[in-house]
């Protein structure tokens, strides 16, 4: 079940989910909490397998439907912080004087403050992602450094929507980046993330740069894997 399906299927039953735009909101989680409250379901907003066979009167909202849905690039609606970063995909950074509104504007959720969007900002859009739909998530102490993301959540296998980090410049540096799987070839995991090209979007990086997957605490792993083969995505070597 995908955001859009969700929000029609809640308000169907009677729960205002906001306007139904695809968009994982506020007003859509708290539509979640509230049918999850009505149902003696668990209510943590997160449209998961159970949420939704209620909602839906079906069973099938496990993994092998979520990963149908992955490999057709749809986004499971349990996943909302994927689905955030895809919709913030081409958000690029002012070239020159001036900057971005909008990724300054990625810190409010997490409340980090950054003065102009040439700050290295992959940590900061991961943080916008995962605060924005996830407000019981801890987040780490310094989201701004990719590599603290290695102490984000649980370790997992990469799997689609976890969060990836990759060492940069040499394992031993301190310097690193962040983002989500989004698929993997067979030596590149594509990676949907900030700063990358001084923009949102999807680039290839080597597996070999792998330090570590992590995933929420306050969402079950789905491990889903989108194979894909015959990539023409650029390869990345430098974040930045």
């Amino acid at each position: 079940m995908t955001i859009l399906e969700l929000q029609k299927a809640l308000k169907s039953k009677g729960f205002d989910p906001g306007p139904v735009d695809g968009i994982a909101g506020p007003k859509t989680r708290f539509a979640v909490r509230a049918f999850q409250a009505k149902n003696g379901l668990e209510v943590d907003g997160i449209a998961g397998p159970k949420t939704i066979a209620k909602l839906t009167g079906k069973s099938g909202g496990g993994a092998a439907a979520t990963t149908s849905a992955a490999a057709a690039g749809d986004i499971p609606a349990d996943l909302p912080w994927l689905n955030e970063a895809k919709r913030l995909i081409g958000t690029t950074e002012v070239r020159g004087p001036g900057n971005n509104p909008d990724i300054l504007a990625m810190g409010q959720a997490g409340g980090i403050r950054v003065s102009d969007d040439e700050t290295p900002w992959c940590g900061l859009f991961v943080s916008h992602c995962i605060a924005s739909t996830l407000p019981d998530e801890a987040m780490p102490a310094n989201p701004l450094g990719a590599r603290q993301w290695l102490k984000f959540g649980r370790d997992v296998s990469p799997q689609f929507g976890s969060t990836l980090v990759f060492w940069r410049e040499s394992r031993e540096s301190f310097k690193g980046h962040v983002g989500f799987y989004w698929a993997e070839d067979d030596l590149h995991f594509h990676v949907l993330g900030g700063n990358q090209s001084d923009s949102v979007s999807v680039t290839r990086v080597a597996k070999s740069r792998l330090l570590g997957a992590r995933w929420p605490q306050t969402v079950a792993p789905r491990n889903m894997r989108r194979l894909v083969t015959g990539a023409t995505i650029s390869i990345s070597e430098n974040e930045q």
